[in-house]
């Protein structure tokens, strides 16, 4: 997640801490509408998991 909140930090001009509390808002919000299999698997990838574990999980998921 530091990954991406460095990213809107750079982006938007604004305070690390500030972007911080903005992607966990958007976050929340996001996993917040997805089934919650899903919505672990993306905690999973802002975690630290990448891509590919995100790939992975879905697979499963969807009996891939």
């Amino acid at each position: 997640m530091d990954e991406l909140v460095k990213l809107v930090s750079q982006k938007t001009g604004i305070p690390e801490s500030t972007a911080q509390q903005a992607v966990e808002v958007v976050l929340n919000y996001i996993k917040g509408k997805l089934p919650a299999p899903i919505a672990a698997q993306v905690e999973n990838v802002v975690k630290g998991g990448g891509a590919a574990s995100l790939g992975k999980g879905l697979g499963g998921i969807l009996g891939g």
